[in-house]
């Protein structure tokens, strides 16, 4: 049986997830490399990250075993520093957030000091943002920071929704604070839609639930602002996508390795910050000149071509010892 270039090992415990493995997988393979993505099924989430890091490392080592006999792949890419904790063999490690960044104090009591060791150990790095290197633990092995492709999803609409946030694990998205600036600045005739999340609609609010992404991009075409207040943001993807589809982002400035922040503030740093009442209504009512056009130039980077590229003149040569 002929070997893979690369066999993916992939967590995929979220949407997002799986849309960002699918990228790098589909980047690889138009690059001309063979590759295998091994998923690992979803896991039980006990109430602590400790035990739920646990939870997911043990069937991801399982899972990246039967995988490397099977495929005898020249490279292995984790996908997550969880799937590499238990690692059967190095690899390179794909990250949003390591543990040493999201995993503060009891929550990463185990996991940190064995994240150091794997990226110690790592070939190579592949984190999604610069900010997400910066928590890396050193030392580490060569890294290339390759973004989740983002790119427009369609010709915008009528904009006739003054503004969108994503609801889905709204604690952690700071939902409670979303709604609260927006009771305070909306006026009369204006709808804050929440996509990720159901709901009972009220006065100037409306649920639109669980969708699929084709209709919640159809949504972002269609909202003039999307406003978000993380309490810590590993990447920020709904924010960049927000961005792609011609939305002014308002946003806290929230710590963690949030991609899309420094977008953010050199748009319109009038849009950052703690007053998201204010910054909702800088945005209604006297938006940025120019802005949607100067957000498509910033996200270049994040175009799939420029993703393409990174993945086939950059990693490729270093994970198949070619470069």
């Amino acid at each position: 049986m002929p070997s893979t270039d690369v066999l993916l090992v992939a967590l995929g415990g979220t949407a997002g997830l799986r849309a960002a493995d699918d990228a790098l997988a589909g980047s690889v393979r138009r690059a001309g490399a063979s590759l295998a993505l091994v998923r690992v099924p979803r896991a039980r989430e006990p109430r602590t990250f400790a035990l739920t890091d646990l939870a997911w490392a043990v069937p991801a080592r399982r899972a990246a075993a039967g995988a490397l006999r099977d495929a005898r792949p020249r490279a292995v890419v984790y996908s997550s520093s969880t799937a590499a904790l238990l690692w059967p063999e190095p690899g390179a490690i794909r990250f949003d957030a390591p543990a040493a960044g999201n995993r503060p104090g009891r929550h990463g009591i185990w996991q940190r000091p064995l994240e150091r060791r794997r990226f110690t150990a790592a070939p190579m790095l592949l984190p999604w943002s610069d900010g997400a290197l910066a928590e890396a633990p050193s030392p580490h092995g060569p890294a290339v920071v390759v973004p989740v492709p983002v790119a427009r999803s369609g010709s915008p609409g009528e904009r006739d929704i003054a503004a969108i946030t994503y609801g889905a694990n709204p604690v952690k998205k700071g939902l409670d604070r979303v709604l609260a600036a927006w009771h305070a600045a909306r006026r009369a005739g204006e709808t804050l839609v929440v996509a990720g999340l159901g709901g009972r609609d009220a006065e100037g609010v409306r649920y639109a639930g669980m969708l699929a992404p084709a209709d919640y991009r159809a949504l972002l075409r269609r909202a003039r602002v999307f406003v978000t207040a993380p309490r810590r943001e590993d990447y920020g993807i709904a924010q960049l996508e927000a961005l792609a589809d011609g939305c002014a982002l308002v946003t806290t400035a929230t710590p963690g390795p949030y991609a899309a922040l420094p977008l953010a503030r050199a748009l319109d740093a009038r849009l950052v910050g703690e007053n998201l009442a204010g910054a909702l209504r800088a945005a209604l009512d006297v938006p940025s000149p120019g802005y949607a056009e100067r957000a498509h130039v910033a996200l270049a980077p994040w175009a799939p071509a420029a993703v393409d590229a990174l993945v086939r003149e950059r990693v490729l040569p270093t994970l198949l010892g070619s470069g």
